[in-house]
């Protein structure tokens, strides 16, 4: 039998040791199969003390989904070192190494909660998460005034890896890997398509793959639709 004494949390220490319980919970099972009570198992508490912190499981899963919001924002940050398709890469990973973590949590965030004004919430969070990501975009781009046509490539793709995540999540029927490298080739694909009709755009993508390397996530692409060309 031990003797020791449990510590006894602050009130904030507390609230954020509630919200990491409930994520983790949130991320193996949808939100509406998670009971107050297993939250307050899961942290070592009583069932009344969870109400003392918040009033309610939505309030808590608005909690986990804010901090939720904010770790998948950080994703997007990466080091200006190196070429662009291998930040972008590297970036990718980042993001399928949150997804996979957080399946169900990554789908409840995108999706809106059970509520109405969960759903409102949810959505002002991730569009925060969208514009983070754009943001950061824009920042390995080098450019502080995007034109219009560079706002629809770099947010149409922001779109297109949350759209192709939870689409992974249903079955995962194409390798990670090879779904973050393709991610990164859609990218070079959509600015290509927009080069293609706008000069300024054709300016910018020649100033990307200027530095791209031949075995690098660009030069790659590059490759295989040379090679696809020239197939007879």
């Amino acid at each position: 039998m031990t003797t020791g004494v449990r510590r006894r949390m602050g009130v904030e220490e507390r609230k954020q040791q509630l919200i990491g319980v409930a994520l983790e919970l949130f991320s193996n099972r949808s939100p509406e199969d998670v009971s107050i009570d297993e939250i307050a198992v899961a942290a070592g508490i009583s069932r009344p003390l969870v109400y003392h912190y918040f009033p309610g499981k939505q309030s808590l899963y608005e909690a986990a989904l804010r901090r939720a919001a904010d770790e998948l924002a950080g994703r997007f940050r990466e080091p200006r070192e190196g070429p662009l398709g291998e930040r972008l890469l590297r970036v990718m990973g980042r993001f399928f190494d949150f997804v996979e973590e957080h399946g169900p949590g990554f789908s409840a965030l995108m999706r809106g909660g059970p509520a109405a004004g969960s759903v409102r919430r949810a959505n002002a969070m991730i569009d925060e998460v969208r514009q983070a990501a754009y943001e950061q975009i824009l920042t390995h781009l080098e450019v502080a005034d995007p034109p219009a046509r560079l706002e629809l490539v770099v947010r149409s793709w922001v779109s297109l890896a949350e759209a192709t995540a939870l689409l992974w999540l249903d079955g995962k029927r194409i390798p990670r890997a090879e779904l973050e490298l393709q991610l990164v080739h859609d990218f070079a694909a959509l600015a290509a398509v927009s080069a293609a009709q706008d000069d300024e755009m054709a300016g910018l993508l020649l100033h990307i793959v200027a530095g791209e390397p031949a075995e690098g996530p660009f030069g790659v692409l590059a490759g295989r639709l040379a090679g696809l060309l020239t197939q007879p």
